[in-house]
């Protein structure tokens, strides 16, 4: 009887190939939606916020039967801009921040999952979100107070503005994350410069109501740009004008906001930490 193996048995015995960093990725991807979605307090808060401050900001200030659609379209788009920050920025910022501390983080760095992997789960938490996100805020818009979808030339200039806007905030949110020694001081660094952004981008008050020197101040981040990308995408031409240029300045906003893109990368890339401050 002759003792060599076929060549079936032999490919039988080779060790299985181990699966690719895009198939963990989509895998991890798959394992974040489902446990943030097991959070119910969380995805309620997370997508209630952008929602509530829209019924109220909308009641408030579209008291005016003929002015209130424009309001309602103005802080639709505000506020879209402001759910896509806080989807990314904020909630990554916290989420690695609590991970780091009960040691998530240094588990998942000992498996054989290479580190693009769990970036990319995070990325399509995000991506899930923000999706989500948007879809809620113009169904309230278009429902109740009469926001007309963008028109069809305008849905290319959503997704443009949404895809880096989102990507600039992520990695931001991601790069954040490690900018307090535990996650309850990392609250405090994300959500606070997080609500003052709101303020001076013209987000809860008109830019044109806004003074010189803050709204220069918000400028310099990127939720300002988001929130006037998307007001070109949702507003007539006409209101343009009331923007701080006198235009909707689409090439800029594309600009300030790649170029967040490439500072948030350099930041995740030279201060993101596997371990917190007291692990070494």
């Amino acid at each position: 009887m002759s003792m060599t193996a076929t060549p079936a048995a032999r490919t039988a015995a080779l060790p299985a190939r181990p699966p690719g960093a895009l198939r963990l990725g989509l895998s991890r991807g798959w394992l974040e939606i489902r446990e943030f979605s097991r959070e119910w307090e969380q995805l309620l808060f997370t997508f209630s916020l952008p929602a509530l401050l829209l019924v109220l900001l909308s009641a408030v200030f579209a008291g005016d039967g003929d002015a209130g659609p424009a309001v309602a379209a103005y802080y639709t788009a505000s506020l879209t801009a402001t759910g896509l920050m806080s989807v990314s920025f904020q909630n990554l910022g916290i989420a690695i921040a609590t991970e780091r501390d009960n040691g998530t983080l240094r588990r998942l760095r000992g498996l054989p999952m290479p580190r693009s992997s769990y970036f990319l789960g995070k990325v399509l938490l995000v991506l899930m979100l923000a999706v989500g996100q948007v879809a809620l805020l113009l169904g309230i818009g278009w429902a109740f107070y009469g926001v007309q979808p963008p028109p069809a030339g305008k849905w290319f200039d959503l997704a443009w503005i949404m895809l880096l806007g989102t990507t600039a905030c992520t990695l931001l949110g991601i790069a954040a994350s490690s900018a307090a020694r535990s996650a309850r001081s990392t609250q405090g660094a994300v959500v606070l410069p997080f609500l003052a952004l709101q303020f001076v981008s013209g987000v809860f008050v008109p830019v044109h109501q806004l003074p010189d020197w803050l709204l220069g101040i918000g400028s310099l981040f990127p939720l300002k740009w988001m929130a006037q990308g998307m007001r070109s995408v949702f507003l007539p031409e006409e209101a343009a004008a009331l923007e701080a240029a006198g235009s909707w300045q689409p090439g800029t906003v594309a600009l300030v906001l790649a170029a967040w893109c490439v500072v948030g990368l350099v930041l995740c890339m030279t201060t993101f930490r596997w371990k917190t401050a007291k692990d070494g």
